[in-house]
C-alpha cells in the first residue's frame, strides 16, 4: 500500500510543480510585485512563501540543509529574507522580488530536490515519525499538528501537509491574485 501512496503523491508533486512552473512563465515582475491595497499580500508573498517553506521543511523531514543562503537572497534579492510563516499579514504585504529569474532558479532548484527526493524515497519511510507528540508550540497551532496521528506527525503527513497541500492553497492564492492583475486562472 504503501507504494500506491508514494506512486500517487510523486504524480501529484509533478502536477503542482507544473502549475507552479505554468504561472511563473506567464507572469512577469510587475504581476508578481504588484500592491493591490493594504491587507492584500502580492504574489511575491506566496511565491516566495511557498517555495521557502518547503525548502526549509527538509530539515525537519530529511535533515538537508536549506537551499536558501545568503547567497540565494543577494541573487534572489527579496525585499524580506523571510518566509512569513510567524509574521503577520501588515509586515509582508511588502514582500517583493527583485530579480525574477533568480527566483525562477531557487524554485526550479527547489522542486527538482523534492522531486528526485520522492523518486528515491524508500516507501517504508513514509511512517516515520518526525515530530512526535508533544509538539513545540510552533508546530502545536498547525493544520499538520491536527493531521497527526497518535505517535506525532510522520513523514506522509508532512510531505503532504508541509509541501502539498500547503503548495495548494498558495497556488489557488496565487490563481485568485492573477485575476487582480488581469491574467486568467489556470485550472477549472
Amino acid at each position: 500500500m504503501t507504494e500506491l501512496i508514494l506512486d500517487s503523491l510523486q504524480r501529484r508533486m509533478k502536477a503542482m510543480h507544473s502549475l507552479y512552473e505554468q504561472a511563473i512563465e506567464s507572469m512577469d515582475l510587475e504581476h508578481v510585485n504588484h500592491f493591490e491595497r493594504e491587507g492584500v499580500l502580492p504574489i511575491a508573498f506566496s511565491l516566495f512563501h511557498i517555495v521557502n517553506m518547503i525548502d526549509t521543511s527538509f530539515m525537519l523531514m530529511t535533515g538537508t540543509m536549506p537551499i536558501w543562503n545568503e547567497d540565494w537572497q543577494a541573487r534572489v534579492q527579496m525585499s524580506i529574507a523571510d518566509h512569513g510563516k510567524h509574521r503577520t499579514v501588515d509586515e509582508m504585504v511588502y514582500q517583493r522580488i527583485g530579480d525574477y529569474e533568480q527566483f525562477k532558479a531557487y524554485l526550479r532548484e527547489v522542486f527538482a530536490r523534492t522531486e528526485k527526493w520522492l523518486a528515491d524515497l524508500d516507501p517504508a519511510e513514509l511512517t516515520r515519525v518526525v515530530i512526535p507528540h508533544p509538539f513545540p508550540p510552533q508546530i502545536a497551532s498547525t493544520y499538520s499538528a491536527r493531521v497527526a496521528g497518535p505517535d506525532g506527525i510522520t513523514l506522509l503527513d508532512a510531505t503532504e501537509c508541509w509541501i502539498y497541500q500547503h503548495g495548494l492553497r498558495h497556488m489557488g492564492e496565487i490563481e485568485l491574485a492573477r485575476g487582480l492583475v488581469g491574467l486568467g486562472g489556470m485550472t477549472s
